[in-house]
């Protein structure tokens, strides 16, 4: 198929931001896709070069898509940035540049949706010397043989930045209408292979294909969300009584796969992270008495002076770690808190009961002190019992409790009830960073001020406010203006005077004194006095927190309900 059809439907989806539209537009299309095709196709919808659960990178920054534009277009780099200054957005200035370009390619051939992923897909695999120009070079080949706007969206899909507001639920929903299955079966289908372009061979071949659909060791599952529960009345309201109570562990959340000697270590994100943490791969090896499984666990940091448990933000710097691993294995020392089961040698545990998997664990997981153990828990029917449980958390620097229904299957990505979190009233907000400000000042050479925003249902980002606070100047102090710059100016797809855009790629948990009505946003709510309480790093833009999530809060703050 020529990339330029796909082309045409990009423009399609971004001239409308009715749901329905998209939806089938999205439909229509995804129908017409010859089988073999609709894996890359579902792909680049996405704006992917490789699926979800694949932690390959494109590699490729603003900087080398410049170099490249500049080079295709047979123009200067400065003269390429200067009009990204004017245009603000660097797929509309690849766009103009390639359109204009002073003399034609010798060699530009017909572009194909099969050629844009084989280059894409190369590029994540370059290294080594020469590597920025054969970066460049996969790039010009593309743009070379690009007409109309196919530059615009190569240049959008290298930057993960499509601006066509195409969500994982529209997604769905025109998977389901195009191959007339259900979105249940759909989205089932997908919280188990992480991977839309093999859903979408599965539903073309029709909803019996869709219900086969099983977890693969070695590939990471979309993980159960829980909702907030308002107090512990209406926790048991929720889940029934008796319930079983569980510490919730201020940590990250960790997905650990074996198969033999295989041990695969995914966080949140789905990001592998098993060559960051060689002592959690030791002890799985040690004290799991089993040979395939996938186990749900939280991992937290321990300050090896005191013995006390330490923040997520002090365990990231782990997640981030590439070189030197033995040295901060050493520094910090982690616990493994083990709290579900999905797979257990040979057998599917989703459709089990909680109470069913949680003796799985007992009967296959050797309990280590400050090591590696499963979660406390508690099982009751007394809120004074549960309030006890809540009150000893908190004291250990918990966040707070998980209650779940004992006779409640694992739902994969759904907060659908079955188990609901129990915290102190503040409730903060993970948003993803999709701008900020040049600083002044002490604070000149840094972003300082970061525009924040939610997700809105079709999966595009409302702002909600701007934060400055809660950031250090110092980076052994904690999070501080130099690394937060450090990570946004690779991120940055467009730059107006002080003002840059980047790619929602950052998400950090906020707090706040109040959620606002405010025109100032197109969210229509405003943060007041919001300030950075950590980096999620475990947290992808898509997990930030959702509109309908602000306007709960902003309905149920003091005073209001």
């Amino acid at each position: 198929m020529q990339y330029s059809k796909l082309v045409s439907i990009y423009q399609k989806l971004g001239a409308t931001t009715k749901t329905l539209e998209k939806t089938k537009i999205l439909s229509d299309f995804l129908n017409s896709v010859p089988e073999k095709e609709l894996e890359e196709v579902v792909l680049l919808l996405q704006g992917l070069a490789f699926p979800e659960y694949d932690d390959r990178k494109l590699g490729l920054g603003t900087q080398l898509a410049i170099k490249a534009i500049a080079s295709t277009g047979g123009t200067s780099i400065n003269d390429v940035k200067q009009l990204w200054t004017k245009i603000g957005d660097l797929g509309e200035t690849a766009q103009q540049v390639i359109g204009t370009k002073k003399q034609a390619t010798l060699f530009s051939q017909s572009l194909t949706i099969s050629k844009v992923i084989q280059n894409l897909q190369k590029l994540a695999v370059l290294e080594g010397n020469g590597t920025v120009d054969r970066k460049v070079s996969l790039l010009k080949e593309l743009l070379s043989s690009a007409k109309g706007a196919s530059a615009k969206y190569i240049i959008r899909t290298c930057l993960s930045d499509l601006r066509i507001g195409i969500g994982e639920g529209t997604l769905r929903d025109s998977i389901a209408s195009a191959f007339c299955v259900s979105k249940d079966a759909v989205q089932t289908s997908y919280n188990l292979t992480t991977d839309f372009g093999e859903v979408a061979q599965l539903a073309k071949i029709g909803e019996s294909a869709l219900n086969k659909s099983k977890v693969t060791i070695g590939k990471p599952i979309k993980v159960m969300l829980y909702q907030k529960a308002t107090d512990l009345a209406n926790a048991f309201e929720r889940v029934g009584k008796p319930a079983a109570f569980e510490y919730k562990i201020d940590g990250f959340r960790l997905q650990i796969h074996r198969k033999g000697n295989q041990i695969w270590l995914f966080t949140r994100r789905q990001e592998d992270v098993t060559k960051q943490f060689p002592d959690i791969v030791d002890n799985v090896k040690k004290h799991i008495k089993a040979d395939k499984f996938i186990i749900d666990a939280e991992v937290i940091g321990i300050d090896k002076k005191t013995g006390k448990w330490l923040p997520f933000q002090d365990i990231s710097q782990r997640i981030r770690r590439k070189y030197d691993i033995e040295e901060i294995v050493k520094k910090i020392p982690v616990i493994v808190n083990i709290f579900d089961v999905l797979y257990m040698d040979g057998q599917s545990m989703i459709l089990k009961s909680f109470k069913e998997r949680r003796d799985t664990l007992e009967k296959t997981v050797k309990s280590v002190k400050d090591k590696f153990v499963i979660v406390k828990e508690i099982i009751t029917s007394s809120e004074k019992e549960a309030k006890q449980f809540y009150e000893e958390s908190l004291a250990k620097g918990n966040e707070g409790i998980m209650a779940k229904n004992l006779d409640a299957e694992y739902k994969p990505g759904s907060r659908v009830g079955y188990g609901v979190k129990v915290k102190p009233i503040m409730e903060t907000l993970d948003l993803v960073i999709v701008g900020a400000e040049w600083g002044t000042g002490k604070r000149g050479g840094w972003l300082s001020s970061f525009i924040l925003a939610c997700k809105d249902k079709d999966g595009s980002f409302l702002e909600i406010g701007k934060m400055g606070t809660g950031i250090k100047e110092k980076e052994e102090m904690g999070v501080s203006f130099e690394e937060l710059t450090r990570m946004i100016k690779p991120l940055i797809t467009s730059e107006t005077g002080k003002t840059v855009r980047i790619k929602p790629n950052i998400v950090v948990e906020v707090a706040y004194e109040e959620v606002q009505k405010s025109p100032t946003y197109n969210s229509g709510f405003a943060l007041r006095f919001p300030r950075l309480v950590r980096l999620r790093l475990d947290r992808k833009s898509k997990d930030a927190n959702q509109l309908e999530d602000v306007e709960d809060l902003f309905a149920n703050q003091r005073g209001r309900n």
